[in-house]
């Protein structure tokens, strides 16, 4: 679905389906869709669902900055998430995003084996926050893209 006009409201949208039984998807592209930081809650929403089948997912090139990376953190913190890629690439994120998403990380030990967080605004602190994930036995995570 990438680089179409979906917003934020097609997100919404998408979501229930993406929660419902029948939904067998595991691969979601939603790169350059002109999303914002808000329609992060849907997609939570679906990671949280114990019916979502998700492996991988694309957000790049979205404005999602840190709100989206708050919001996405509830859904990496549930047990019912499957999300084995995560693609973040140039959505604004800040070291404060990144502290969202290691706190998440750490807190559910995930299934997540590749971040990708390259061209984002992070600093030296959003690094090492990241960075200290790897030293964590509990970290499934073996691709880190800063």
């Amino acid at each position: 679905m990438s680089a179409n006009d979906l917003q934020d409201l097609g997100v919404k949208l998408l979501s229930h389906g993406l929660k419902s039984q029948n939904c067998q998807l595991e691969i979601l592209r939603l790169a350059h869709c002109i999303l914002t930081g808000q329609c992060c809650e849907f997609v939570a929403s679906v990671l949280l669902s114990s019916n979502s089948r998700l492996k991988e997912l694309d957000m790049s090139g979205n404005d999602l900055l840190n709100i989206g990376m708050k919001l996405l953190s509830d859904g990496l913190k549930s047990p019912n998430c499957q999300l084995e890629i995560l693609r973040l690439r140039h959505c604004n994120v800040t070291d404060e995003g990144c502290g969202y998403l290691s706190l998440a990380l750490r807190s559910n030990p995930s299934q997540l084996r590749e971040l990708d967080l390259s061209l984002n605004h992070l600093g030296e602190s959003g690094v090492r926050m990241l960075s200290d994930l790897l030293k964590n036995p509990n970290c499934t995570l073996n691709k880190l893209k800063i």
